[in-house]
């Protein structure tokens, strides 16, 4: 099940704010919630509201259990910009744009969480499967046939005058 929440009109550029959400996707609630409480920005400050507060949505609108939780998405979007002037040189004035973000958060509970030891297995059974294909001769026919060859390049100089 998915469990979101939304924090609108936050006075800080989503460029800002992009930075902190890439880095949190994916990830359990309580990773991410440690990864934001030591990331010394403002943008994390305000996306761990909005994560809180998701969580918060979980437990009392959805009954679902925190731990069991992953960040599906973090979006930011741009919100309205405040536009206020600036005196300038000369009598001039030049406009300043204060930009507002729209940050949602959706959290769900179907993403399976990877762990240390679920990585090692799948390398592990990986290797065991390559290891097989390497013995019938399989894999090395393969490569052979799929690769492609670069297309050359159309000239795109100028035409002669005459």
């Amino acid at each position: 099940m998915e469990v979101r929440s939304i924090y609108k009109y936050a006075r800080i550029s989503p460029f800002k704010v992009r930075e902190v959400t890439r880095e949190i996707q994916g990830l359990p609630v309580s990773a991410a919630l440690d990864l934001l409480s030591f990331t010394p920005k403002k943008a994390a400050f305000l996306i761990g509201k909005t994560l809180k507060s998701a969580v918060a949505n979980a437990e009392n609108n959805a009954n679902l259990k925190p731990d069991s939780l992953v960040v599906k998405e973090a979006i930011v979007g741009e919100g309205p910009t405040l536009k206020r002037m600036m005196p300038r040189a000369r009598g001039s004035g030049s406009r300043i744009l204060k930009r507002t973000s729209h940050i949602r958060i959706v959290l769900s509970d179907e993403i399976e969480v990877e762990t240390r030891e679920t990585r090692k297995k799948k390398r592990e059974q990986e290797k065991k499967e390559s290891r097989k294909h390497a013995v019938v001769g399989e894999s090395t026919e393969k490569s052979a046939t799929t690769e492609k060859t670069p297309k050359k390049k159309k000239a795109a100089g100028k035409r002669a005058k005459k």
